[in-house]
């Protein structure tokens, strides 16, 4: 019977977190991500004067990201804080500024702020329910906002207890769930309500509900003459049974009347009205069964009429729609092949891809003139605010630097680009992060990391975790195998009812590319992921010894007991068969029933918040490889939902786990003292 190793994770994490004081002192070390700032949603004003954006630091000792909101002249000038808040948004004349911030009664709250020197704010609402999605009227007079509004459920109206004696301390009413999508991964419980649509006087004053019903709404765009407001939803009996399915709609801001604008079957929403008024941009496709299909980009009349897709044979989903001030062109981005560029789509047909080179180009706002800002981010340059001319597309503008302090005189790893084949005549992307002295004549550790979705996308913006580890001594791996976003409908759709399957394939064909180049320790292989890839990480395991450890994170190991678990019920329609109808292929496609096979080291962590892939998922492999007497260790993280590092302590609790239980395993700064032959 194979021995137990038994793990004392703890005092491996401290000797790890001594080893990050590398011996050099260029090296990218993990307390400097308690100095990482990030950007976010750059709003311009009309003028095309300054630009607000938000600015996230780490608040060390509430152990959070806290968010404020800071301006800059277009050129970069003057760049200096604001105030606190997030989300802004510019009025019509750019006179003022929109945004949200906590307040009173509690809570976030809708504020607006004059842009003039005095910088007088106003509390615009205060509610019990945080608002979102905020949109200024075309007058300036209102702002729009979503919101959600509770629904009382009268199920049992008829339950009364007896009085309880003066100053008793009874157990507190149990909470009864109806509805079949009643919670969510980072919320908690979502079915106190409905999220609606809401006008506010941005002088302030009482917000006014303009939809109603038992349904969810959201993505609002005005028309021009401020008459009316558009939103996505699906208001028809029982929606909630619906799937894959949603429609635009108008609300009238006056009457409140409603009308539909779509019909067809399937999912349409992200609704955005052209500057003239005549058109309606939006996304969506046909309905499919399929488990992955691009978006369409769709333009119609502002009445629902002359429907026409225009995004022709681009096989990406548009996201972040634009309009030109002309309303002759939609601008948009859209994921490609670990990149993310900005395209422009005439409304009579014919898109243009605007922006080249290796970078993630997100799209925030844009001028009536043409000029465009968002985020911008490279192998070796965090994310920073950019300006670009969208007639002159190739002269991007960086105008933030807001981590250049931290990265001041730190070596990063190279990253290379390679394609590889696999079965079935599949090429598969993928990158090498190199640590940063490395030596092609000297062997190194590797870590293959898997992303999740498993419809997500790796791709070519910086990572400081991978940085970070290849500062300490290891080859990172990192590939997008079938099924992955940005590849098209056929390369992502590749994996129906077969997930896992031949994307193990995918990544094998990829280890193997590294290991043929000779400066990879076949000793010393290792392999992570977190949701889809803790998935492929468990199924990984099953299916083979290569890897002398492995981390399967915030896992799925049982589709069996996943499916009525996670927080969604459309996990149900991934499989060919209701599970109580035909199990077999649950468990087919199910890690833990390969579980008998593992014999690598194999560690689990997963927040115990977690409602996407809940914690029972990990508990059923670790108490099976217990069993087993495989090596193992379960790190159940605090304060974290799906994922292990929203809070900065656990970002970098991960990093050391990651690396403890590897080092336990052979892994390690040190490179083997043999030269490669030749």
């Amino acid at each position: 019977m194979r021995r137990v190793a038994l793990v004392t994770l703890t005092a491996l994490v401290a000797l790890s977190a001594a080893a990050t004081a590398q011996e050099r002192d260029d090296m990218l070390e993990l307390d400097l991500y308690l100095e990482w700032e990030r950007v976010s949603d750059p709003q311009i004003s009309p003028d095309g004067r300054q630009i607000v954006y938000s600015r996230r630091w780490v608040d060390k000792m509430k152990d959070r990201w806290t968010s404020s909101l800071w301006i800059m002249d277009a050129d970069g000038g003057r760049n200096r804080f604001l105030t606190e808040g997030s989300s802004p948004r510019w009025s019509p004349d750019g006179t003022r500024l929109a945004f949200v911030e906590e307040g009173d009664p509690k809570g976030a709250q809708v504020f607006v702020r004059w842009m003039d020197a005095e910088g007088a704010t106003t509390q615009v609402t205060r509610m019990e329910k945080s608002p979102s999605n905020l949109e200024w009227s075309p007058d300036g007079e209102s702002i729009a906002f979503t919101m959600t509004v509770e629904a009382k459920d009268d199920f049992f109206p008829k339950i009364s207890l007896p009085a309880r004696p003066e100053g008793a301390e009874w157990t507190g009413n149990p909470k009864v769930v109806t509805r079949l999508w009643f919670r969510r991964d980072r919320q908690g419980y979502i079915d106190d309500g409905y999220r609606h649509v809401f006008v506010v006087p941005a002088t302030g004053g009482t917000p006014r509900q303009l939809t109603n019903g038992q349904w969810n709404h959201s993505g609002i765009s005005w028309t021009p003459d401020g008459r009316e407001i558009l939103f996505s939803s699906l208001r028809v009996e029982d929606a909630e049974h619906e799937w894959r399915e949603s429609e635009v709609y108008a609300v009238d801001v006056a009457t409140r009347t409603i009308r539909q604008l779509t019909t067809r079957r399937g999912p349409d929403g992200n609704p955005v009205v052209s500057p003239d008024g005549r058109w309606v941009a939006y996304t969506g496709y046909d309905w499919t069964d399929d488990t992955y299909l691009t978006a369409k980009l769709y333009v119609m009349g502002l009445d629902g009429s002359s429907p026409r897709e225009i995004s022709g044979d681009l096989d990406r989903s548009p996201r972040q729609l634009e309009w030109a001030a002309d309303s002759r062109t939609i601008y948009f981005t859209a994921n490609s092949e670990g990149r993310r560029h900005l395209y422009a789509a005439p409304v009579d047909g014919g898109v243009r891809q605007l922006t080249e080179g290796t970078q993630i180009f997100s799209l925030s706002s844009m001028t009536d003139r043409g000029d465009a800002v968002g985020v911008l981010t490279s192998f070796h340059q965090p994310g920073d605010v950019v300006r670009l001319d969208v007639g002159r597309p190739a002269e991007i503008t960086q105008l933030t630097h807001v981590n250049d302090d931290v990265m001041m005189g730190r070596e990063l790893g190279d990253v290379e680009e390679i394609w590889y084949g696999s079965v079935d005549g599949y090429r598969i992307h993928g990158w090498i992060v190199k640590p940063p002295d490395f030596d092609p004549t000297r062997k190194y550790p590797m870590m293959l990391v898997i992303h999740g979705g498993p419809h997500g996308m790796y791709g070519v913006g910086f990572n400081f975790g991978w940085q970070e580890h290849a500062a300490n001594g290891y080859v990172m791996l990192y590939t997008n195998p079938r099924g992955s976003d940005g590849y098209g409908s056929a390369f992502g759709n590749a994996i129906k009812n077969a997930y896992p399957g031949k994307d193990f394939d995918d990544l094998m064909a990829g280890v193997d590319t590294l290991v043929n180049r000779g400066y990879v320790d076949e000793d010393r292989l290792y392999v992570y992921g977190c949701s889809g890839g803790g998935v492929l990480t468990s199924w990984i395991v099953g299916h083979t010894d290569r890897f002398a450890a492995a981390s399967a994170n915030c896992v799925v190991t049982n589709w069996l007991s996943f499916v009525g678990t996670t927080d969604g019920a459309s996990w149900y329609r991934n499989f060919a068969h209701l599970p109580w109808d035909d199990p077999s292929e649950h468990l087919r496609r199910s890690p833990l029933m390969y579980v008998g096979n593992v014999t690598t080291p194999t560690m689990l962590m997963t927040g115990e918040q977690d409602l996407r892939t809940p914690m029972p998922q990990t508990e059923e492999f670790y108490q099976a490889l217990r069993y087993l007497e495989v090596p193992t260790a379960m790190v159940r993280f605090k304060n974290e939902w799906h994922g292990t590092s929203s809070r900065p302590s656990n970002f970098m609790r991960t990093q050391l786990y990651l690396r403890a239980w590897f080092e336990k395993f052979g892994g390690g700064r040190q490179v083997s003292d043999g030269r490669m032959d030749g």
